[in-house]
C-alpha cells in the first residue's frame, strides 16, 4: 500500500479544489440561464396581462354598440306604430 505523504495530500487537496471550482462556475451558469428564463416568463406574463386588458375594451365597446344597435332598432320599431303626419 502506498505511502500517504503531504505531496499526495496536497495533489488531492489541489485537484478537489479544481472540481469544486468548476462546479461553482456551471452553478453560476445555471444561475444566470434561470434569470434569463425568469425575466422571459415575467415579460409573458406582462404581455398575457395586455392582452386581456385590451380584450376587456374590446368587450366594453361591443357592449355599447350592441347597446345602441338595439335601442336604434327599439327606435325603428316604435317609429312603425306612431301616426304618420
Amino acid at each position: 500500500m502506498t505511502e500517504v505523504t503531504q505531496e499526495l495530500m496536497y495533489e488531492l487537496l489541489k485537484r478537489m479544489h479544481t472540481d469544486i471550482s468548476g462546479i461553482k462556475d456551471g452553478q453560476n451558469e445555471i444561475k444566470s440561464e434561470l434569470n434569463a428564463m425568469r425575466g422571459t416568463m415575467i415579460s409573458m406574463q406582462q404581455d398575457i396581462q395586455n392582452i386581456y386588458a385590451v380584450l376587456v375594451r374590446h368587450e366594453q365597446r361591443l357592449d355599447r354598440i350592441e347597446n345602441r344597435l338595439e335601442l336604434r332598432e327599439l327606435a325603428e320599431a316604435q317609429a312603425r306604430f306612431e301616426p304618420q303626419p
